[in-house]
């Protein structure tokens, strides 16, 4: 195995790694609530009175935060290199493991396992530990 040295970004990463937890930080410190994607967008399609607009900027923020970056640098070309089918059934499975595992990884992996919760232990072992094998079968077996 090698590193691919035009794409090993090692500050790009630590950096915007570092904003992402500043982030759920003070979005737990600020609203006393988990910055878990899912769980935000859940809220949505099930509103209750008086806790739409919060969920409704976070997702804007989400949504228009390309845009701005666009402002000051040019976006990278994304390369997908699968088809629409396997992108709906990704997406699919995706959706369908967010709903069994509680949440997405953005809820276990960012913010549970900040507060040290067990559960978000568990299921970021299980969805990292299923990323693997997904990978290694798809590349090294299948050889997709």
């Amino acid at each position: 195995m090698s590193i691919d040295w035009d794409h090993f970004t090692p500050l790009a990463s630590l950096a915007g790694g570092v904003l992402i937890g500043a982030a759920a930080a003070g979005f737990a410190l600020l609203n006393g609530r988990i910055a878990g994607v899912s769980g935000v967008l859940a809220g949505l399609l099930r509103p209750a009175r008086g806790d739409v607009s919060w969920r409704v900027a976070f997702v804007a923020g989400l949504a228009g935060a390309p845009w701005v970056y666009a402002l000051f640098a040019a976006l990278p070309r994304p390369q997908i290199d699968a088809g629409l089918g396997t992108l709906v059934l990704a997406g699919l499975l995706v959706g369908i493991g967010t709903r069994y595992g509680a949440g997405c990884t953005s809820g276990h992996g960012v913010c549970g396992l900040s507060r040290l919760s067990p559960r978000s232990l568990v299921a970021t072992l299980a969805f990292t530990a299923t990323a693997f094998a997904a990978v290694y079968v798809m590349r090294h077996l299948l050889g997709i």
